[in-house]
């Protein structure tokens, strides 16, 4: 890989006392900054990196908890003050192979991408390998994350294995970006209302003994609702305020039109079962017509929200 820019990473760090040492002994020498942010971790990780006497490391500390998002926010502006130009966040619980790291940031370096992202589900040995509990939700989230963020080319959308140029990242709202696990997942979603290219790359899974901090159970629980708030916000941004197109019409005249027909399906469905007496054909036809207009309607908008997807 030929080098052509500062290139900055990002080490967030919290429990992590027992590889910290060894991911950043395994970051390769042409990264000319990293930056370890010690995100109040109670067994002081932040100390032992300053220990370790790497001149290009510069350690940084929160005095509360602000999870993994508020951990990358901290360490991209001290990147972005020092002049990096590309900003790669490795976590520092060694998941992350430092291996891949010239396939991540070359995308950027040619200006194909602004942002990259590794993708675990590209290798079969690599997803047997990989727990049960993560490929489940890993699998669930990315057909709604797909939606979500208006990427309906990614997989693996809870992956932490990034990389981001700077042209981009100046655009973006840090503040309004979630702090917690769900900062990957928001990243997207801001990434695209600001046009920003993503391209995934191939990373096989790589995990030790360590305890994720994606629990299924905060999947299922707040995933859903905030990946629906988040579509909902985007659709309007993209589609009526930014720009307005047939999407916009199909969309206008889709939603309503599947809602009324639920409703006036349900309704008539009720009032069968209390009656004892079947609906006649003519209300049947009105309650199907549009459901199956309105279907087809969406698909359309579906359809052209996938060639939409930033590629410049």
């Amino acid at each position: 890989m030929e080098k052509t820019s500062r290139i900055g990473v990002v080490v967030p760090c919290y429990r992590v006392s027992e590889t910290i040492e060894k991911v950043l002994r395994g970051i390769p020498d042409w990264a000319d900054r990293i930056y370890v942010v010690d995100d109040a971790c109670p067994e002081q990780s932040g100390r032992l990196a300053e220990a370790m006497g790497l001149s290009r490391v510069t350690v940084l500390y929160h005095e509360t908890n602000l999870g993994v998002g508020g951990a990358v926010i901290t360490g991209y502006r001290k990147a972005l003050e020092d002049g990096c130009e590309i900003i790669v966040k490795v976590d520092g619980d060694d998941q992350m192979d430092p291996a891949y790291l010239p396939a991540l940031v070359e995308p950027l370096l040619a200006g194909r991408a602004d942002y990259t992202k590794g993708n675990r589900f590209v290798d079969f040995k690599a997803l047997r390998r990989m727990p049960k509990i993560r490929l489940f939700g890993n699998n669930l989230l990315s057909f709604l994350e797909k939606a979500y963020s208006g990427y309906w080319t990614i997989m693996d959308p809870t992956n932490g294995y990034t990389a981001i140029h700077r042209r981009v990242l100046e655009k973006l709202e840090p503040e309004k970006l979630a702090k917690d696990y769900f900062f990957e997942s928001h990243m997207l979603l801001h990434l695209n209302l600001v046009g920003g290219v993503v391209e995934d790359v191939p990373i096989p899974a790589r995990y030790g003994s360590e305890n994720s901090s994606l629990k299924i159970g905060n999947v299922l629980l707040h995933f859903p609702g905030r990946l629906l708030c988040g579509l909902i916000r985007r659709l309007l941004l993209n589609y009526f305020i930014y720009n307005f197109n047939m999407a916009s019409v199909y969309l206008l005249i889709g939603i309503p039109m599947l809602l009324w027909s639920l409703l006036f399906g349900t309704v008539k469905w009720v009032e069968s079962l209390q009656e004892g007496v079947a609906q006649p054909t003519g209300t049947i036809i009105l309650a199907a017509l549009p459901l199956i207009l309105s279907v087809e309607l969406l698909l359309q908008a579906i359809n052209i929200d996938i060639q939409s997807v930033p590629k410049r």
